[in-house]
């Protein structure tokens, strides 16, 4: 417990040492947009490759591809009930809100963190998850919220296919199903480089932290984590009774409360929703989901 309490306090610090320097004008938001760019084309793709190489594959393993689709389609599903008969613009920020996982900039490296086993798990899921993410996700809202042009399957193909992360998952799967071994010396080289990845993501967070919202936008917010984090509870108490092995179990259920994904707020700008709006919850979702999982954590690992 004591060691579990202490990880998720370092790496609260990480995110606050980000948000201090952005404060004091050592760093600023335009710097969190390089560091992106090394998570996300170096330190990523470097720890899918260290934690895969040795990936034993099984069925059980495979089917949760399919099911990180099923889990999103039932997020817009509970998301769109909960909408009601809200304005179009509030149902698309609740649908974007309240789906989709946030894998790479956050559950990744907490997990990275703790237990490295569990991150071939994610790695797994997070095959699903980026199809939905790069567009798959985008074409279910606009068709419930009745926008007639969604986005083509050439540009979501695209999306996939030139994201590091999405490409180095689909080369480490296709490596463990032929069984080959990957030389000793390169797994070495990029040990150190994977490990960074935890300090970085959290800093980056940091210099991303947005706490400013007009007053009149609140009741939206609120809604939209309410819906996240109420549904995202209920899946923990579903995936925590599940006669699911418990590395699966806990990683599921550390998936269920998640943050909001960046594409989900890059796709609810990219519909009209102000930024201002979608970068507040955001950050706030970050600051929520940080205790959350590590109650999960220390509850799941006694």
């Amino acid at each position: 417990m004591g060691h579990i309490i202490t990880n998720a306090v370092s790496l609260f610090v990480m995110i606050i040492l980000g948000y201090l320097t952005k404060r004091v004008g050592l760093l600023s938001k335009g710097d969190g947009t390089i560091l992106s760019r090394i998570i996300i084309n170096v330190t990523i793709p470097a720890v899918i490759v260290v934690n895969l190489a040795t990936l034993q594959l099984s069925g059980q393993l495979l089917l949760l591809i399919p099911f990180a689709l099923l889990l999103t389609l039932s997020q817009i599903g509970v998301g769109k009930l909960f909408a009601g008969k809200d304005t179009r613009q509030d149902q698309i920020f609740l649908l974007y809100t309240g789906s989709g996982f946030n894998i790479g900039n956050f559950t990744l490296p907490f997990v990275q963190s703790f237990y490295g086993a569990g991150v071939a798990i994610l790695s797994i899921f997070d095959l699903g998850n980026s199809i939905m993410l790069a567009g798959g996700t985008t074409v279910v809202i606009d068709h419930l919220t009745g926008e007639k042009e969604p986005p083509h399957l050439k540009s979501i193909l695209k999306k996939l296919f030139t994201s590091p992360p999405f490409t180095f998952y689909l080369l480490m799967l296709f490596v463990r199903l032929m069984d080959l071994q990957l030389p000793l010396a390169w797994l070495t080289i990029l040990k150190p480089v994977a490990s960074a990845n935890t300090f970085l993501s959290m800093f980056m967070i940091g210099l991303y932290l947005q706490l400013r919202l007009p007053r009149t936008s609140l009741k939206l917010v609120v809604k939209g984590l309410a819906l996240r984090y109420g549904f995202g509870l209920v899946l923990v108490a579903l995936f925590g009774l599940a006669p699911l092995p418990q590395s699966i179990k806990l990683i599921l259920c550390l998936l269920a409360v998640t943050p909001v994904p960046l594409f989900s707020v890059i796709h609810s700008v990219s519909a009209g929703i102000k930024e201002e709006i979608t970068g507040f919850c955001s950050s706030i979702s970050f600051l929520i989901s940080l205790p959350l999982m590590t109650v999960i954590v220390a509850f799941l690992s006694r």
